[in-house]
């Protein structure tokens, strides 16, 4: 299938001289939530407006379940304009397969190692020299958001830390609110985990864990801290029935049904469709109050090769659109993440993405988890805390043991 067709009005791309013909371009993405709607939007706003067109492509669903279906289609021979992905090892097989087209020209004529940061971003994007994805955000899991209609119904303040919130569960309950929303999805409950590790055991446990693979350290005291953590959230976060999107857990926050959510920041982008306001409506904690970091993953977009030039001259404009500073403010104000660029004015930004901004360039942080593990080692670690979460009989110990077998064989 064909991912761009021939357009009638004509643009000038930067990076060739001569006048190209606009070209449509399917992008394939899992952007679905109603903020995740409407930052997409702003990329195809400004697609559409430099005269090309974005055909948009949502598939419903978690990235765990949209990231099969768009390598199917790419290495089937089916593939898209441009395509969503996070940063990491996700697309290395493509990369190997040489199914990604190669935008260095587009990465060196724009200066992007000066302007992107962290640079790290960059360099995940780039396989032997060569730059394969343009980044568009920093997201971050670590944050606890915080209904303070919630706390006040259940007539205890709004906690400033992990412990304090913990403390509050009883009284949460009391007053029939939930106090730990946490949707049935591997992906969420993976990122929660990951949002603990950093918290209570510290970023160099952790680094020890995800980047060296030390299995003494995962079997080890300070991350049975963490498994405890963990086995405390299970119990904030019984339910009747099953929450079964990332979104719908933050609906409950909204509404003061659910206290709290431990999400990364896209979580914003729903507050702000709800018209609530930083610090009034919610509270934000970055690193559970007790470790105020931030991983910086996040999203990129892919072009795939295709044999049609009028395509790939399109797929590099878009590319260098995405990047953009005016594309990158619109875009991330609505998302609630934080900007790849260090040049842009960011002085809109509510209190939460300011504390993120704050954060950054203090230099307070780390790599996402799944930039540093393969995508089989951390499905294997999502398997066994979803297992872990959905049971009474596995206890605290017993999830760690297991999870330090897998780090001893982790990739």
């Amino acid at each position: 299938m064909r991912s761009g067709i021939r357009g009638a009005s004509l643009l000038t791309l930067s990076l060739l001289p001569q006048v190209v013909q606009a070209t449509e371009l399917e992008v394939t993405h899992w952007w679905t939530s109603g903020g995740e709607s409407a930052a997409v939007a702003e990329f195809a706003k400004a697609f559409d407006a430099s005269g090309d067109h974005w055909v948009d492509q949502a598939i419903f669903g978690s990235g765990g379940t949209a990231r099969p279906i768009i390598v199917s289609r790419i290495l089937g021979g089916d593939p898209m304009g441009a395509t969503q992905l996070n940063h990491g090892l996700q697309a290395q097989e493509l990369i190997d397969a040489g199914v990604l087209q190669d935008i260095t020209d587009v990465a060196e004529a724009e200066g992007w190692r000066d302007i992107i940061q962290p640079v790290s971003l960059l360099d995940s994007c780039t396989i032997d020299g060569k730059v394969y994805c343009a980044p568009v955000n920093i997201h971050s899991w670590q944050w606890l958001w915080l209904s303070n209609e919630a706390f006040e119904k259940a007539g205890v303040p709004v906690p400033t830390n992990w412990d304090e919130y913990v403390a509050s569960s009883d009284a949460l309950r009391a007053a029939g609110i939930l106090p730990l929303a946490v949707p049935d999805q591997p992906r969420q409950i993976g990122g929660l985990f990951e949002v603990l590790s950093i918290a209570i055991a510290g970023k160099e446990v952790w680094a020890k864990v995800n980047v060296d693979k030390d299995e003494a350290v995962a079997a080890g005291p300070e991350m049975a801290k963490v498994f405890e953590a963990a086995d405390m959230a299970r119990a904030m976060s019984k339910v009747p029935e099953r929450i079964d999107q990332w979104n719908h857990a933050t609906k409950l926050v909204i509404e003061g049904k659910a206290a709290g959510q431990i999400v990364g920041d896209w979580a914003q982008g729903e507050f702000q469709v709800a018209g609530q306001t930083a610090g009034q409506d919610y509270t934000c904690l970055p690193g559970l109050g007790v470790n105020r970091i931030i991983s910086t993953g996040g999203d990129a977009f892919y072009f795939p090769t295709n044999d049609d030039p009028d395509i790939t001259a399109a797929q590099k404009r878009l590319a260098s659109l995405l990047v953009s500073p005016a594309v990158q403010v619109a875009f991330n104000l609505k998302k609630g993440s934080l900007p790849i660029r260090g040049d842009i004015d960011l002085a809109s930004a509510n209190d939460c993405m300011k504390q993120g901004l704050d954060i950054l360039a203090s230099g307070n942080i780390l790599p996402s988890g799944d930039m540093l593990l393969s995508p089989e080692t951390n499905g294997e670690i999502e398997d066994l805390l979803v297992e872990f979460w959905n049971s009474d009989q596995m206890t605290a110990t017993d999830l760690q043991a297991k999870y330090a077998e897998i780090i001893a064989r982790a990739q």
